[in-house]
C-alpha cells in the first residue's frame, strides 16, 4: 500500500477572526497541488478545557461547504462523535454527503470523552461505547441494502430503507480513535481499561487513528492487542490500516520553539512544554524524525500521516509538504 498524506484542517471556531471559506478552499486547493490525500476536522459540540481553548467549526457544515470549494481531496472527520448521533438520521446525512462529493469521504469516528456534552444531548455517558458499536453496525447494515432490520440494545427499527446510499461500496472508509494516552494531565480522568476500545477497533475498523499525544509505547502496545482481538473475530489484522496524526508547528532554522506558543494557545490550553512533549514542535528535520519514530511503533505499517498544522497560512503547508514528509522513514 502506498503511503499517503494527509491533513486535519485548522477549523477553529473563533467568532469574527474564523477564516472565511474563501481562505479555506484556496488553501485546501494548493494541498490538492502538494499531493495530500485527504482533509478531516476535528468534532466537539462545546469548549473543553484545558486541553482545547477553542472549538470547531461543526463538522459535517464545514465538510459540506468544503466539497464546493476542492476538487480531489477525500473530506472527512478525525474524528466525529457518534454517540451523541442518531445513527439512522446520520447514515442519511453521510450517505448524501458521499453522494455529493463523488465518493470522496473518510467516516472518522469516535467514542467521545467529555461528560457535559453528552449531559446536554440527552445521551448516557457511560453507554457512549456500546452505543457506538451499535450504531456502526446500524451504518453499515442501512448503506448495504433495503427492508433493513436491526434489534440492538439502544437502536431498534423494522424494514426500513434509507437512500440515497453511499457513492462508495460497501460504505466510505471507517477510520476509529482511540486507544492509550497521557490522559491524566489533558482530560482529568483515568481509563482503567481500554481493552473495549480496542476491541471495537479491532472488530469494526478499516484504519485505526492512535490518540495524538500517545507516546509509541503506548501505540507499540495497544496494536499488540488490536491484532490479537482481530484475530480472534476472523479478522486479518494486516488489512487494518493505521494513522499516524499529530498538531505540528515546523520552526525555521535559528527559530526559538518559544517562537511558536501564540499559534499553539489559539486551541490549546496546554503549556509549551507539553506541546514539545507530545505534540511536533521543532525543524524540519526534527519533526519528520518523531513521524518516523511513530511508524516503527507501528510495525513500520502506517498507511496515513495526517498532520494537523495550526493555522490557514501557506507557509507551514509548503514546509511540511517540501521539507519534513520527504524526509520521513515511511511504511509500507
Amino acid at each position: 500500500m502506498t503511503m499517503r498524506y494527509g491533513l486535519r484542517i485548522p477549523s477553529f471556531a473563533l467568532g469574527p477572526r474564523t477564516v472565511t471559506l474563501e481562505a479555506m478552499g484556496r488553501y485546501l486547493r494548493r494541498a490538492e497541488d502538494l499531493g495530500f490525500d485527504c482533509a478531516v476536522t476535528i468534532d466537539h459540540l462545546l469548549l473543553t478545557p484545558p486541553a482545547y481553548a477553542c472549538t470547531w467549526l461543526e463538522a459535517m457544515t464545514t465538510l459540506a461547504a468544503l466539497a464546493g470549494v476542492t476538487r480531489t481531496i477525500r473530506l472527512g472527520t478525525m474524528v466525529l462523535v457518534l454517540p451523541l448521533r442518531n445513527p439512522v438520521y446520520f447514515a442519511k446525512e453521510w450517505a448524501t454527503l458521499d453522494v455529493l462529493t463523488g465518493g470522496r469521504t473518510i467516516l472518522g469516528l469516535g467514542v467521545g470523552w467529555h461528560e457535559e456534552e453528552f449531559a446536554l444531548m440527552g445521551v448516557p455517558y457511560r453507554e457512549r461505547g456500546p452505543r457506538t458499536s451499535e450504531a456502526i453496525e446500524v451504518l453499515k447494515a442501512l448503506w448495504a441494502g433495503d427492508g433493513v432490520t436491526y434489534e440492538g440494545t439502544f437502536y431498534r427499527f423494522r424494514d426500513l430503507t434509507v437512500d440515497p446510499k453511499p457513492a462508495q461500496t460497501p460504505h466510505p472508509p471507517i477510520w476509529i480513535g482511540g486507544g492509550t494516552q497521557p490522559s491524566e494531565k489533558v482530560y482529568a480522568q483515568t481509563v482503567s481499561n481500554i481493552d473495549p476500545v480496542l476491541r471495537r477497533i479491532a472488530r469494526y475498523a478499516d484504519t485505526w487513528v492512535p490518540h495524538s499525544s500517545a507516546t509509541p509505547e503506548m501505540v507499540t502496545r495497544d496494536w499488540a492487542k488490536v491484532q490479537a482481538f482481530a484475530r480472534e473475530y476472523g479478522r486479518d489484522p494486516g488489512r487494518i490500516g493505521r494513522v499516524y496524526s499529530n498538531f505540528v508547528w515546523v520552526l525555521k532554522p535559528g527559530e526559538r520553539p518559544e517562537s511558536a506558543a501564540p499559534c499553539f494557545k489559539v486551541y490549546s490550553g496546554m503549556d509549551l512544554d507539553y506541546w514539545k512533549t507530545y505534540y511536533l514542535l521543532g525543524t524540519a528535520e526534527e519533526v519528520a524524525e518523531r513521524i518516523s519514530a511513530r511508524i516503527a511503533a507501528l510495525d513500520g505499517g502506517v498507511d496515513h500521516i495526517v498532520l494537523n498544522p495550526l493555522n490557514w497560512g501557506l507557509e507551514q503547508l509548503e514546509l511540511i509538504a517540501g521539507e519534513v514528509l520527504p524526509r520521513v522513514e515511511a511504511g509500507r
